[in-house]
């Protein structure tokens, strides 16, 4: 049996050992420069470009208000950046306008800023007088006067007209024993806007001691309809029965009374 013999001479080891170690100097660069680099993106990301004006500003208004006006509003300009903006306070001063129910303002790290804007909608309108001419002036669901004029294209048209208000004024508040009419018009106008158009105008008459009362007037009928104020989409529609009865009869009354809850109703006398 033969036994074969390897040797290793000193030359190789050494030339084994500079490998090793060039690799490992190699190694070592390629970390320290990673270690730089991460270090440098996050100055970048984190010293810097949160004060580097917004790259991004997304305005999602509405017909009325447009993006200059929205940002001017605001507060936002070209130098406004991440760290510079409050978002609170810039929600605050545009909830604050008279034309905007809600604003929710969004920041996104490091560079981006979106504005979400909510008009507020009709729910009824009244008159004002200006200038010796009479002009619609809108109400919405909290009973805020909030705009004078001819109504948006997105606006509905069918809206009832309240009367009885005392010289109606903008930015005005309807009493907040009426707040709930507004709300009750615009949930029926929401879900069954075929009632509200039947009604021409809803007149608000005070009562003799406290809170108030309503009379309505009918688009196809002569006979008013007076109710408690806590008009509802079951008031409107036996209402609306009661008058179809009513217009096939030779004498009509002049006013129908809901207020007890049952119609009840006076036919005037013939002459």
């Amino acid at each position: 049996m033969s036994t074969d013999y390897y040797f290793v001479s000193s030359e190789n080891i050494g030339v084994k050992k500079k490998s090793a170690g060039k690799v490992e100097k190699g190694l070592k660069r390629l970390l320290i420069v990673a270690v730089i680099i991460f270090i440098a993106e996050l100055i970048w990301l984190f010293g810097i470009s949160p004060f580097i004006p917004f790259s991004t500003v997304d305005v999602h208004g509405f017909q009325g208000l447009n993006r200059a006006q929205i940002l001017a509003i605001s507060g936002i300009d070209d130098n406004s950046s991440y760290m510079s903006s409050n978002v609170t306070e810039i929600r605050d001063r545009l909830s604050a306008h008279i034309l905007v129910e809600s604003a929710v303002v969004i920041k996104r790290f490091p560079d981006k800023l979106s504005i979400f804007l909510n008009p507020r909608r009709p729910a009824a309108v009244t008159l004002t007088t200006i200038n010796s001419r009479q002009v619609p002036i809108f109400i919405d669901r909290f009973g805020v006067f909030y705009k004078i004029g001819q109504g948006d294209s997105q606006d509905r048209t069918d809206i009832p007209v309240l009367s009885g208000i005392e010289n109606p004024q903008l930015n005005m508040r309807l009493p907040a024993s009426l707040v709930s009419l507004v709300e009750n018009l615009s949930e029926i106008a929401s879900v069954s806007p075929e009632l509200l158009s039947a009604i021409s105008e809803i007149r608000i008459e005070r009562k003799t001691w406290d809170g108030y009362e309503l009379v309505l007037f009918p688009v196809h009928s002569s006979i008013r309809v007076r109710v408690e104020n806590n008009l509802t989409e079951d008031t409107l529609r036996y209402m609306l029965l009661m008058l179809n009865v009513f217009e096939s009869e030779m004498n009509k009354p002049l006013e129908i009374d809901f207020r007890s809850g049952m119609g009840s109703y006076k036919i005037k006398e013939q002459s």
